[in-house]
Formats: structure tokens, C-alpha cells, sequence
């Protein structure tokens, strides 16, 4: 009897497990099999993509002028609103006069005495001359009188000299910009002795147009240089390598710049190279001394593999896309990133033309899964002003090379 229940007992865990294995076909039977994912993809092809170097820089005027007493005197007024717009010309400060009035009228007097003594001389010499010739009056009385004449013009040039000496200092106690510019405070009170240990009164910087100085490490020159040799970095030509302005608050100047100076030698104090932009500020919106980003653009890097950097994620061993292969069926690529540059991440190796990456729904897939691939034309690249203000920094270089 017990031998009996037990085969019953081993005859229904038998059906059972075989009803068991029966249904699990049953459920994955292609009725109930999960829908392939729907994803846009972009087939990889190289193409020539705009390279934007980005850097900090600060804004210094293109010509700053010191504002000094060129004469030693009393300051009597200061003019000008400090901080104010000045134009060239305008006065800013004035000294005493009186005292250089008083030497300009001796110098006159001196230059009238002179004078006078000249035309004597003259007069001397033009009676001497023909007695001399007639032999009525000596050799030597003849030399006499041609020293004095010339003595007493040699006097009227030095008197000339004074007088004009002292009507430029005179001149000078008017002091007036020499360029369009900023003022700045006056460093000097009125009633302050000048001389010229303590002439410096303010300074005017001009702001049109605006430098934009910036620096570039040797390690970023011989990258760029490297990189310009190899074909992967093609630089436009001297001079066309614009430079956008992005001010501390995010906003865009509206104003683009060019390179204009690229210094040679390297400063043994910074290890650095100085560059320099300059921009268009006829409204005085830039001041001198600003932080600001400078965004270089201009380059490209020709033949460059480029995806949406939403494609882009980062594993355990590095970064890696999802892409689709010939039996549509999703697959993980490592790749190694370049630039950001922009929206897209430059792709250095992991991808070839013909490739087919998933750009968007990657959170559903797994390695084999099929996929429902819905392909996209490739993002234009575009690079305005305000695309600029918004990307991220391209490899670091030295734009002298091409501006």
C-alpha cells in the first residue's frame, strides 16, 4: 500500500513539472514577447567640424595715456568730471600761468633787446665795409665788425629760442586730453606743487578699439602645433580667426574680434604665450579690465567623426555608444572621446564611417536585444554667436599658428 502511494505521488509531480514546462512555452510563445524598442539612429560619417578654442581673458584699452604736468608749477583747477568721457582736446587740468606769463614777457623783452643790438651791428657793418674796401679803415677794423654783426644774431637766435621756450611752458599749464577716452580720478588736488617727481595727474584709456589679452601654455602651443602638422586641426588663415566675446553675466558682445598680436617669445614668468584680440567698442560697453571668455572660432578638424553627445555614456572601463549591427540588434562600442565640442562629443576611435549609432531609448537596451531603428540625418553644425556662448571649451591650442 505505502509502495502504491508513492508512485501516485511521483506520477503527479511528473505531470506537474511537465504542465510546468509546457506553459512556460506557452508563455513565451512570440504572442507575448516584448515589442523591439523604437530608437533613432544616426549613421557615422566623417565630415569637417568646427573646432571652438575657448579661453579666459581680460579686457585692457588700446591706449592708455598718462595724464602728467610737463612743467613744474602750482595746480590751480581741475576741469573734467572725473570718470567721465573726455574727447582729445578737451582741458582736464590747469596750473598757475602767471608765473610762466612773466617769463615769456622777459623772454620777448630779451628777444626785442637782441634785436635791437642786431640792427646796429648792421648798420655798423654796412659803413665799415665799403671804407674797407676804399682802404680808409683796417683789415682788423673790418673783422671787428662782422664779429659784432654776427654775435649779435647768433644773440637773436637764442633770444627767439627763449621766447619760444617759454611760450610752450606757458602752453603747458593747460592741460588737455590727448586722445578720446575714460577718465580716471585726479591723483593730484587742486593747489598741489607739480614737478617732475609728482607730475602724474590722472590717465584717459581709450575704448575703441578693445584689447582682449589671453595666454596660452607651451604644452597647448606644441599640442595645437602637433595637431596643425598631422591634418586632424586645419587653422583658417591669419587673420580670419574670429574671436566671441562672452561677458561675465553669460551674455554674448555683439561685437566679433580678430587676432592682432601674438607675442613671440614665451614669458619666463608665467610660462606662457600673450595673445591678443582686439574688438570694435564704440558704445563703451567694454571696459578695461574685465574677465571675460574669448571664444575663437574658425577652425575645423576635417574628416572628424563626430556624435550628439547624448550618445555618449560612460561604463566602468571608459566611455562606450550603443549602435546597431547588420541584424539589427543593439551592441556596445567602447569608444574614446576627443573634444566637446559644442553638442557633440568628437569621437578619436571606437567608430568608421557606415556605423549606426543609437541616440536616444538606451536605457531599455541590452547587448543582442533587436531594436526598431528609426534613422536620422546627422545634426548640422552650427556655430553663431550664441551657439558659441553656449558650447563647451575644444581642445586647447595656440590660435596664433592660423590667426
Amino acid at each position: 500500500m505505502a509502495i502504491r502511494r508513492r508512485g501516485t505521488v511521483l506520477t503527479g509531480v511528473v505531470l506537474g513539472l511537465l504542465f510546468g514546462v509546457g506553459g512556460c512555452h506557452k508563455d513565451a510563445s512570440p504572442e507575448n514577447r516584448p515589442m523591439p524598442a523604437t530608437v533613432d539612429v544616426m549613421e557615422v560619417a566623417p565630415r569637417e567640424v568646427p573646432v571652438i578654442f575657448e579661453y579666459v581673458g581680460q579686457t585692457e584699452s588700446s591706449q592708455q595715456v598718462e595724464i602728467r604736468s610737463r612743467v613744474s608749477g602750482f595746480l590751480e583747477k581741475r576741469v573734467y568730471q572725473e570718470g567721465s568721457m573726455v574727447h582729445q582736446g578737451d582741458v582736464m587740468f590747469l596750473m598757475d600761468k602767471k608765473p610762466f606769463q612773466a617769463a615769456l614777457d622777459a623772454a620777448q623783452a630779451e628777444y626785442a633787446q637782441q634785436k635791437a643790438r642786431l640792427d646796429t651791428a648792421q648798420a655798423s657793418l654796412n659803413r665799415v665795409r665799403p671804407l674797407a674796401a676804399k682802404n680808409a679803415l683796417s683789415q682788423k677794423d673790418l673783422d671787428d665788425a662782422i664779429g659784432q654783426q654776427q654775435a649779435a644774431a647768433a644773440a637773436v637766435e637764442q633770444a627767439r629760442a627763449n621766447v619760444t621756450s617759454a611760450r610752450l611752458n606757458l602752453g603747458y599749464t593747460t592741460i588737455a586730453s590727448p586722445v578720446t577716452g575714460l577718465s580716471s580720478f585726479a591723483k593730484k588736488q587742486d593747489g598741489t606743487y607739480l614737478d617732475a617727481g609728482n607730475g602724474l595727474l590722472t590717465y584717459v584709456a581709450k575704448l575703441d578699439p578693445m584689447w582682449i589679452n589671453f595666454s596660452l601654455s607651451e604644452n597647448e602651443m606644441l599640442d595645437l602645433r602637433t595637431q596643425t602638422q598631422s591634418g586632424t586641426l586645419k587653422l583658417p588663415e591669419r587673420g580670419k580667426l574670429e574671436a566671441v566675446i562672452v561677458l561675465a553675466d553669460g551674455s554674448v558682445y555683439p561685437q566679433r574680434g580678430h587676432i592682432a598680436f601674438t607675442d613671440a617669445e614665451l614669458s619666463s614668468d608665467t610660462g606662457t604665450y600673450l595673445i591678443r584680440a582686439t574688438v570694435s567698442n564704440t558704445d563703451g560697453a567694454l571696459r578695461p579690465g574685465q574677465f571675460v571668455r574669448i571664444k575663437l572660432v574658425g577652425a575645423e578638424r576635417p574628416n572628424a567623426i563626430a556624435v550628439p553627445q547624448e550618445a555618449v555614456q560612460q561604463g566602468p572601463r571608459g566611455g562606450f555608444v550603443w549602435t546597431v549591427d547588420k541584424d539589427g540588434k543593439a551592441q556596445q562600442r567602447a569608444v574614446v572621446t576627443g573634444d566637446w565640442n559644442g553638442h557633440d562629443w568628437i569621437i578619436q576611435s571606437g567608430l568608421h564611417q557606415g556605423d549606426r549609432v543609437i541616440l536616444d531609448n538606451t536605457l531599455k537596451l541590452m547587448p543582442g536585444v533587436p531594436v526598431k531603428a528609426h534613422m536620422v540625418p546627422p545634426p548640422a553644425a552650427s556655430f553663431g554667436a550664441q551657439s558659441a556662448a553656449a558650447s563647451g571649451t575644444a581642445v586647447p591650442g595656440a590660435p596664433a599658428a592660423g590667426g
